[in-house]
């Protein structure tokens, strides 16, 4: 598909999103100066480590307190280097703030050691279960969300008791450089989180170095080339990858406010987003009435330079061309343009874009476009839209709209994805207390909430004897009658329907 308006601005490593202007350049790193950073972070690591709970909490909260108090500045570059308006940043800066100071307050008790029920036939142990950092944690981040979605798992490894190093992606080193920055601020003590630049060779030569633990979000693509390389060294990963969410809109929803929901899940930070709305299923009787409510709320929005629009550029080169493709994919197939076409593009930035009743086999339907391109698809009923949503590998998000709440509950129970809305679409964000993760080729792992602080963390049991048993079944010198004695013991136990 051709551009009928087209600028030139060439974004990439190093340049403002939105101008193309050149910021500042950051050094590709060596194979010695990765492993230089990973050693620094195993001496932080054990320092780290070494402190209780809540000498880790206060730090924490120091930290979190010189973030807020960077506040401007840390959105002012979430803008520039991403291309999202202000407003947008900030709100970014703001449900950071929430996941850190969750984690910074819950690790403590997710982390202490508990006792746990020996059984009967344990009796005579008293044991326990506690928590352990695994060390030096990589995170490879995106660029799309570049503080708050690392942050989902810098947050948590952090407050597990573990050292981070964080490799941004190439497009946004800025937001983490002042990330470690801000840290040696409000704790100069040991350099806990580092920051490395580079591209994706920087990314693998720090899986090579040694870390103890790989959270990655991206592409399912480079998912697997992560997850192979770790499994050289059977290094554990967390993968959060794309996804495909789908809407599943029911008659009696509020439609108005489906419209609402979906066109900022859909269209903002330019449908650069994994767990926003990409493909809608309303019910037949509803659906020219949602699509009418649609238009009038994408009426007038277009995708701007000026940090005060809807939304603003697409962040990779490539981008554009991805939209375009399955734009043409789709009406090839028979789907009708209902918002945009051809003459939203005006490079870097697209307007929205909206076709209805494309084919579930086309691309702008079975692949992640990551831009602003939403698919309206009408169903005779919510089971055939659940029944779609499940044909697609990717199994991220997914929410529903209708006014009756159990039948909702109903149908969320067969979705397969890892977070299901119900009369909302992407809220979730700002609860801390909600793991968020990936499934299928969505990824796996969890970060956020209890499960986030034991993803960056490794279970370790303790049993500790009290006393002898009666029958002693530990032993190379069994005396007659063990066996009658434990079988009858068996019987006893668990003989019984």
């Amino acid at each position: 598909m051709t551009d009928t308006h087209t600028t030139q601005c060439p974004t990439g490593p190093g340049r403002a999103a939105r101008t193309g202007e050149q910021l500042t350049a950051y050094p590709q790193p060596t194979p010695a100066q990765v492993a230089d950073t990973v050693r620094t972070a195993r001496e932080a690591a054990d320092w780290w480590a070494g402190l209780t709970a809540a000498q880790r909490k206060r730090r924490l909260l120091a930290y979190k307190h010189e973030l807020v108090a960077a506040r401007d500045e840390l959105a002012t570059m979430i803008s520039t280097e991403a291309g999202k308006p202000m407003a947008d940043a900030m709100v970014e800066v703001m449900i950071s703030m929430v996941h850190l100071d969750w984690a910074a307050r819950h690790a403590g008790r997710v982390m202490r050691r508990r006792t746990v029920y020996p059984g009967l036939l344990g009796l005579n142990t008293y044991a326990t279960v506690e928590r352990e950092p695994y060390g030096v944690v990589a995170v490879l981040g995106p660029w799309n969300y570049p503080l708050f979605t690392p942050g989902g798992s810098i947050w948590y490894a952090l407050a597990a008791g573990n050292a981070v190093v964080f490799k941004p992606s190439e497009y946004t080193p800025g937001v983490a450089e002042l990330l470690a920055r801000l840290w040696l601020r409000a704790n100069p003590e040991r350099p806990v989180l580092q920051f490395l630049s580079g591209d994706g060779r920087a990314g693998a030569e720090l899986i090579r170095s040694g870390v103890d633990k790989v959270a990655f979000t991206g592409s399912t693509a480079t998912a697997k080339k992560v997850m192979a390389q770790a499994a050289e060294s059977l290094t554990p990963v967390v993968l959060e990858c794309g996804g495909k969410d789908a809407a599943l809109v029911a008659a009696d929803a509020d439609l108005a406010a489906v419209a609402k929901s979906v066109a900022f899940g859909a269209f903002s930070n330019a449908g650069q987003t994994c767990a926003g709305v990409k493909r809608v299923y309303v019910v037949d009787e509803a659906a020219d009435d949602f699509l009418g409510e649609l238009d009038r709320e994408l009426d007038g929005i277009r995708a701007d330079a000026d940090v005060a629009a809807p939304y603003g550029p697409m962040v990779l080169p490539q981008g554009p061309d991805v939209v375009a493709d399955h734009l043409a994919d789709a009406i090839s197939h028979g789907a009708q343009v209902r918002h945009g076409g051809e003459h939203a593009f005006h490079r870097p930035f697209v307007d929205p874009i909206v076709v209805v009743d494309a084919p579930e086999d086309s691309a702008a339907v079975s692949e992640e476009t990551f831009g602003p391109l939403l698919v309206v698809n009408r169903v005779p009923d919510l089971p055939e839209a659940v029944q779609r949503t499940n044909a697609n590998a990717l199994g991220l998000t997914a929410s529903i709209w209708t006014a009756d709440v159990a039948a909702a509950k109903q149908l969320a129970t067969r979705l397969r994805v890892s977070t299901v809305t119900i009369n909302t679409a992407i809220g979730f964000m700002g609860t801390p207390t909600l793991p968020f993760g990936g499934r299928g080729a969505s990824g796996f792992g969890r970060i956020h909430g209890d499960d986030g602080i034991r993803e960056f963390s490794v279970a370790k049991s303790r049993s500790r004897l009290l006393f002898d048993l009666p029958i002693d079944v530990m032993t190379l010198r069994h005396p007659e009658g063990n066996v009658d004695r434990v079988s009858a013991l068996v019987q006893l136990l668990h003989g019984r329907r």
